[in-house]
């Protein structure tokens, strides 16, 4: 059994993997575990690395809800349920936006910004530890290019007829 368990915990072999070079797998897998590692630390938190990324979104200005929906790339519904989320735990609010009345900006209270400042240490130390895995000189390499990807050629998923789902 001790065998088994430590097969299971050992990572694949490229030979075990032949999807190792597909750029979409790695970062479906980078993302998949990162997500995971996340969740696993914020749940002491009581919150969803993807609530406190809407709360760290939501210090940066003044935006309605459909606005940070597409700054953190949720859907509509998605976006809905984190929210009702955040407001129940008393970390963020919905008021009605000036201009009109059908849109609602979010504000972060309080308790939002305690958590937003606590979650951020929280993923330096995870980001700090998961880049530690890679030799110094590529560190800062990997988030700059990737940065470049996201910010730049992969900013805007493209048009189809049938939207990939995310994981969970």
């Amino acid at each position: 059994m001790a065998t088994a368990l430590k097969e299971a915990s050992t990572p694949a072999t490229e030979a075990e993997q032949p999807l190792t070079g597909n750029l979409s797998w790695l970062l479906a897998q980078a993302s998949h575990a990162m997500v995971t590692e996340m969740t696993s630390a914020f749940e002491d938190m009581g919150v969803s690395p993807r609530g406190h990324c809407v709360l760290s979104a939501g210090l940066a200005g003044e935006h309605t809800q459909k606005e940070l929906a597409e700054i953190v790339g949720l859907d509509k519904t998605t976006m809905v349920v984190t929210l009702d989320e955040l407001e129940r735990a008393g970390l963020a609010e919905r008021r009605p936006a000036e201009g009109d009345r059908r849109a609602r900006i979010i504000k972060v209270t309080p308790a939002g910004r305690k958590l937003v400042a606590k979650g951020e240490k929280v993923v330096a130390q995870i980001q700090e530890d998961v880049l530690s895995s890679l030799p110094s000189g590529e560190r800062k390499t990997l988030v700059e290019a990737l940065e470049k990807l996201v910010c730049g050629r992969l900013s805007t998923p493209a048009a189809c007829s049938r939207a990939p789902r995310r994981r969970g």
